[in-house]
C-alpha cells in the first residue's frame, strides 16, 4: 500500500460553484499509477468548500449559487462576524454546509466518479483568491 500527499493550488475564481476535477487531476499525476485506492481532498480554507455533483449542465452550478445566496444572505443584520466584509460570515456558514473534504475511490488509474459527477469548488467569497487543497492518495 502506497501513500502520496501533495498540496494543490487552484487558480482564483469568482464567487460561485466551479468544476475543478481536471485542474486537480492535472496536478496529481500519481493517481494514474494506482490500480485501486482512495483519494481524499481537503480544502485548507474556511470560506470555500468542496463537493461532488453534476458535471454536464452548468445551470446546476448557478442554481447552487442562487440557493446559497438566498439561504445565507450577505450582510444579514444578525451576523456579528463581518471583519472582512458582508460576505465573511456567510462564506463560513456555506463552507460548513458543503464541507471541507471529500473522499473518492480510485479505480484503474482514475477517480471512480459517476458518469455525471464532477468535483466542485464552492467559492463563497467575492475575492477569495487562490485556494489550497491537500490531496492524500492511498492505494496500490
Amino acid at each position: 500500500m502506497a501513500w502520496h500527499q501533495t498540496i494543490v493550488q487552484l487558480r482564483p475564481r469568482a464567487r460561485g460553484f466551479h468544476l475543478v476535477t481536471d485542474e486537480l487531476l492535472a496536478q496529481v499525476p500519481t493517481v494514474r499509477s494506482l490500480r485501486v485506492g482512495l483519494a481524499h481532498l481537503f480544502i485548507q480554507h474556511t470560506s470555500a468548500s468542496l463537493t461532488i455533483n453534476e458535471n454536464a449542465d452548468p445551470t446546476v452550478r448557478s442554481d447552487f449559487e442562487r440557493w446559497t445566496r438566498e439561504v445565507v444572505p450577505d450582510g444579514a443584520r444578525y451576523f456579528a462576524h463581518d471583519a472582512e466584509g458582508d460576505d465573511d460570515m456567510p462564506a463560513h456558514i456555506k463552507a460548513s454546509l458543503f464541507g471541507a473534504g471529500i473522499t473518492i475511490p480510485i479505480r484503474d488509474g482514475t477517480l471512480a466518479l459517476g458518469t455525471w459527477q464532477g468535483i466542485y469548488l464552492g467559492e463563497h467569497r467575492d475575492h477569495g483568491g487562490s485556494r489550497s487543497v491537500a490531496v492524500t492518495l492511498m492505494g496500490e
